[in-house]
């Protein structure tokens, strides 16, 4: 199974997404893990988004 992560651009970043063939957008994007994203994070160019719940979110403004 193909694991699947949301990267979003390090702050000042132009990023390439050579799957959708234009720029990673400042919100992120929902990408396949791979060599290449492993070495855009291991250079500082993305960070992982972590997604949580509603649920989640809301028990931590609580």
């Amino acid at each position: 199974m193909t694991q699947r992560i949301t990267v979003v651009p390090a702050e000042g970043r132009t990023v390439p997404d050579p799957e959708a063939g234009d720029l990673l957008p400042v919100e992120g994007r929902q990408v396949t893990f791979n060599a290449w994203w492993q070495r855009r994070q291991n250079d500082g160019d993305i960070t992982l988004q972590t997604e949580q719940s509603t649920t989640t979110q809301q028990a931590f403004t609580a």
